[in-house]
């Protein structure tokens, strides 16, 4: 069987997220960087701390990781699908991409 792709892009977080499917979203980004924008409801787990903290990660059919501009949520999309989260996709872009293409308006950095 194929992997499946490492990437989603911003505008299938959007459809997902509206139609309620069955998704969480990972944000690896600083506690100082989520105070500027950040998507509710996702959950938070800075990339340092990631290993001691997968246990804590929602069990869903899709775990959507973002970040800044898709840098450091690739590398923890990487390293979970590494330690067997196989439903791990990095959302390309990152937040910036979600505030440029989805919510102009958003504060961005």
């Amino acid at each position: 069987m194929a992997e499946a792709p490492i990437d989603i892009t911003v505008e299938d977080l959007k459809q997902l997220r509206d139609s309620q499917a069955d998704i969480a979203v990972l944000d690896v980004r600083e506690g100082w960087e989520l105070e500027i924008c950040s998507l509710p409801g996702a959950v938070h787990i800075p990339l340092g701390e990631l290993p001691g903290r997968a246990g804590e990660l929602p069990k869903v059919g899709k775990l959507v990781v973002m970040c800044h501009r898709g840098g450091r949520s690739l590398r923890a999309t990487q390293w979970l699908r590494a330690n067997g989260v196989s439903h791990a996709v990095n959302l390309a872009g990152g937040i910036t991409a979600w505030a440029e293409r989805v919510e102009p308006g958003m504060a961005v950095y």
